[in-house]
């Protein structure tokens, strides 16, 4: 079940990959850190902000979105400059592209199909996505 997260926690989150998230996913993760949301052709299982205020919410967001970005770049064909923000359990990733200027990650959220290496467009923001 998500819990709400201190912004400390996303802006630290910011700092080790150098970007800045949407507004919309922000303020998504900050009153639910995690849980799922759904597109059309799947679920998708947030990954959430490291939350190191206590032992529960340490276990809980050991998945969190910088080493799931991390783990998700040594595959084939992640793109370079994703930063991956859920999964949906078979390999696909649901991931935000950073805009013009580099660090600030745009509003569309895309999926990135593992086994083609392709990137599909699946909301134009956050907030187009069904909580699950």
């Amino acid at each position: 079940m998500p819990f709400p997260v201190a912004e400390k926690y996303i802006l630290d989150t910011e700092e080790k990959l150098g970007v800045t998230f949407p507004a919309a996913f922000r303020a998504k993760m900050m009153a639910g850190n995690g849980g799922a949301v759904e597109t059309s052709s799947d679920v998708w299982d947030l990954h959430p902000f490291f939350d190191t205020s206590d032992k529960q919410r340490l276990k809980r967001t050991c998945n969190d979105i910088v080493r799931e970005t991390a783990s998700s770049k040594e595959w084939f064909g992640f793109p370079v400059n994703a930063v991956a923000i859920g999964a949906n359990g078979c390999g696909d990733r649901l991931v935000l592209l950073p805009g013009v200027n580099g660090s600030a990650l745009r509003d569309e959220v895309f999926c990135w199909d593992h086994e083609l290496g392709e990137l599909e467009k699946v909301a134009d923001d956050f907030t187009e996505l069904e909580l699950a």
